[in-house]
């Protein structure tokens, strides 16, 4: 059974999204027959390489709030990550443009390791407060995860998986995803957001059994 997830890097929700989307999976009785594929999406695909000043300034920026009122909301999200294991800091974090790390993660897959990346990628932005946007950071972490220095040196001075990242946009714009984290199951069964643990459960009981009626 395919599992899509459609995310961003610098997205706080997709980290906690994917922690209790992993809990669920952990108890499916049919986990070990799900594939799970990471699909591309930017929330800002404008963004400069490296973001100047802090996130609570830049979400006063965008959403029109005090800079006090962003600052209690990142507090806030930081409170509910930390209950699913999810360390982030905002206080550090370095945002930016993902759309290399996206590129990054096309490789991975390719080499079976899409979903170590991905956690990497989320440790180094969230926890340790790394520059996704730089690319020296990028194949720090890539050869981290068993990624082959050269090649990852190749793609990011070059366009290699710059379509596959339009592809996952374009699908996403097909489907009316507009937010991230999305999870398609099966391309016929959507959950949008960071639901909880015990939803994403119902959500893969529930499509296991219309697949495999689907299927006899």
């Amino acid at each position: 059974m395919l599992v899509e997830i459609w995310s961003d890097i610098v997205c706080p929700w997709c980290a906690v999204g994917r922690a209790r989307f992993v809990k669920a999976l952990s108890t499916f009785e049919h986990r070990d027959e799900v594939e799970i594929r990471l699909r591309s999406f930017e929330l800002d695909p404008n963004a400069p390489a490296l973001r100047t000043g802090s996130m609570a300034e830049h979400l006063s920026k965008k959403y029109g709030m005090s800079v006090e009122e962003a600052q209690r909301s990142n507090d806030h999200l930081e409170e509910v990550a930390a209950l699913d294991g999810v360390e982030i800091h905002f206080g550090k974090m370095q945002a930016g443009n993902t759309f290399d790390a996206h590129r990054l993660l096309h490789l991975a897959h390719d080499h079976g390791c899409q979903l170590e990346l991905n956690e990497e990628f989320l440790h180094a932005v969230f926890r340790d407060g790394r520059a996704i946007g730089d690319v020296t950071v990028l194949a720090e972490i890539a050869a981290s995860v068993g990624l082959d220095m050269a090649e990852v040196s190749d793609v990011l001075a070059s366009d290699r998986y710059a379509d596959a990242v339009r592809d996952d946009e374009m699908r996403a714009s097909e489907l009316d995803i507009t937010g991230v984290p999305f999870f398609l199951i099966e391309g016929r069964y959507g959950i949008p957001g960071a639901q909880s643990v015990e939803r994403f459960a119902l959500a893969l009981d529930k499509a296991w059994e219309k697949v495999t009626e689907a299927a006899s």
